[in-house]
């Protein structure tokens, strides 16, 4: 009998990591600014969500949105955050670094990944931004990472379901290809096609502010305007209808 499907919730919150253990979620990537793709979260945020829940927890290791050719500090502090993360109780860190060119940059990875052990490690969608995902892939398995999240270099996992396919032949159990995104029907289709072991998920829904005095003009977030008094958080009957579209 095959096992079941490692459920993965993309959070950025302690009250969103309670949800997606309640609805069913083998494990979280713990995040922060996720309108940015996720960065490091607080530690803070990593040592309550430790507390709060059994799960694995993931924690991502990203100093800033944008690309992922960092500077030799924004390397600095990627090594210190690994290091309060593994004190802080994370079951594995998410990482991702690449050169100029778009190959994978081995050397800071491997620091990197040396640095994170015992830890579990995974490679998220910087992966997707790649020049050639099979030479990037072999990189990592090379590197022995964990894990690579990818959406077949496409804005979806079902727009790039012939990759992420192809990936799954390549990898050949050498690496666990874990797609992400998508609804509770096309995670079906994926899963159908790919055989992959695991997915990742985001299972927000948009709650309103209590807030009863607003002020229109004010905007934190400075042009970008994302809305002030709505927020995204986990919703544990949308993890519990993924984790049944997959049981």
């Amino acid at each position: 009998m095959s096992k079941p499907l490692v459920l993965e919730i993309c959070i950025d919150s302690v009250e969103s990591a309670i949800a997606s253990q309640k609805g069913g979620a083998d494990r979280v990537e713990l995040c922060d600014n996720l309108l940015e793709g996720g960065t490091t979260p607080s530690a803070g945020t990593i040592a309550l969500a430790r507390k709060n829940i059994d799960i694995d927890m993931n924690v991502i290791i990203r100093p800033r949105g944008g690309d992922f050719l960092y500077s030799d500090v924004e390397f600095q502090v990627m090594e210190y955050d690994i290091e309060q993360a593994k004190q802080l109780g994370a079951n594995g860190v998410v990482i991702g670094i690449l050169n100029q060119d778009g190959s994978v940059d081995v050397e800071r990875t491997r620091t990197l990944v040396e640095l994170a052990r015992p830890l579990s490690v995974t490679f998220h969608r910087a992966f997707d931004v790649s020049r050639d995902p099979f030479e990037a892939l072999e990189a990592l398995v090379n590197l022995g990472i964990d894990r690579v999240l990818t959406t077949g270099q496409e804005s979806s996992a079902l727009e790039g379901l012939d990759l992420i396919t192809d990936l799954v032949q390549t990898a050949a159990d050498r690496i666990i290809i874990m797609p992400g995104g998508g609804t509770a029907r096309s995670i079906q289709k994926v899963v159908a096609q790919t055989g992959v072991k695991e997915f990742h998920l985001l299972g927000t829904v948009s709650v309103d502010s209590p807030m009863r005095h607003r002020n229109p003009r004010v905007f934190m977030g400075g042009e970008l305007r994302p809305p002030e008094f709505t927020r995204l958080v986990t919703d544990a009957n949308r993890v519990r209808a993924f984790r049944q579209a997959v049981s």
